[in-house]
């Protein structure tokens, strides 16, 4: 591996002046900076972090702000880390995990101490507490979510509203007249996260739209409470019965109990649920889902920082980026009698 040693003898200057080129101490003329970068890119010579930091007066570290809830369903959170670590590295940036448990105040301590350059900003509510700091920290920070005021920040996140109707448009064409949403538990409702809003306005308008009527059930995590949503979802709905639950806590659950009421999903019942392609495939009967595209939302996020970060993109930045869903089929939804 070569040493900074190595490149001052490429270069033909002092092994002093190449420390003083990656830490900024002393002026260097831009020829002799030039020369030595160039040898440091011949030698593929990688410099300390820390002076590298000095000389550019940033961390290259972005730190990701998760809440470690209960109801999370950690693959799902996983696939979201997975994709911005990646992501980050592509860009040669590192993650910093913040755990949200000092709230706003470690948003503060975290860019206080110069520990990053910028944040990311995970399952954002609607009046989020952190938001009023996000404005003031003098960083960039790009959220994953939407907060009710979206002026002056950068939002990225799955467009929910597309994804309700989605999901009524499908069941519909598959000829189902009624429909049952199980809904997110009630913790995550609780917080009010407003993509569980946006995902019923979209139910609301496609099931107007293609007339189909929809029971809203509560999305219980204990088998007693599901057994009892399954009941009062199956009493309301008229024809063959149709689930939809986007909560993936609770998906296998849902699953259970309508086996043991002698459903097969894709043959007497259609469920489409909102996990990842890895746990749906391994069900009994591979589930349908609605794909929310956590892959592209993480990689959106990462890049918008990174661009804001590298001067691409204005400090003043504002966006609000929704990212389309699809329905993936598996053999958990009743085929449409026209469809072999």
């Amino acid at each position: 591996m070569p040493t900074s040693k190595d490149v001052a003898a490429a270069a033909g200057v002092s092994q002093s002046t190449v420390s003083y080129v990656m830490s900024g101490k002393r002026p260097i003329s831009e020829k002799t900076r030039k020369r030595v970068e160039a040898a440091m890119e011949k030698l593929t010579y990688q410099p300390n972090a820390g002076a590298r930091a000095l000389a550019s007066r940033r961390t290259r570290v972005i730190g990701l702000v998760i809440p470690f809830i209960p109801e999370l369903h950690m693959s799902s959170i996983m696939e979201f880390i997975a994709v911005i670590a990646a992501t980050a590295r592509q860009l040669d940036h590192d993650i910093l995990l913040v755990t949200d448990d000092e709230g706003a105040a470690g948003l503060q301590r975290v860019v206080g101490q110069q520990l990053c350059d910028g944040l990311i900003l995970m399952q954002v509510e609607g009046v989020d507490n952190r938001i009023p700091v996000v404005r003031s920290l003098g960083v960039p920070v790009v959220l994953i979510g939407i907060p009710q005021q979206t002026t002056g920040l950068n939002c990225v996140d799955a467009d929910f509203e597309q994804a309700g109707a989605l999901c009524i448009t499908d069941l519909a064409d598959a000829g189902h007249r009624s429909i049952c949403i199980v809904n997110w538990q009630t913790s995550v409702v609780e917080r009010h996260v407003n993509y569980v809003q946006r995902f019923h306005e979209g139910v609301r308008s496609a099931a107007l739209d293609r007339k189909v009527q929809i029971v809203t059930v509560a999305g219980n995590n204990d088998r007693a409470g599901m057994a009892a949503a399954v009941d009062e979802g199956l009493a309301g709905l008229a024809g063959a019965p149709a689930f939809v639950c986007p909560d993936a806590g609770i998906q296998e659950l849902l699953l259970d109990t309508l086996r043991i009421r002698g459903l097969t999903p894709g043959t007497d019942v259609s469920v489409i649920g909102g996990c990842s392609a890895a746990v749906a495939e391994r069900q009994i009967i591979p589930l349908s889902t609605i794909d929310l595209q956590p892959a592209t939302v993480s990689r959106r996020a990462v890049q918008i920082l990174c661009a804001i970060l590298a001067g691409q993109l204005q400090q003043d930045h504002e966006c609000v980026e929704l990212i389309s869903p699809v329905i993936v089929h598996r053999d958990s939804t009743i085929k449409r009698p026209d469809v072999p």
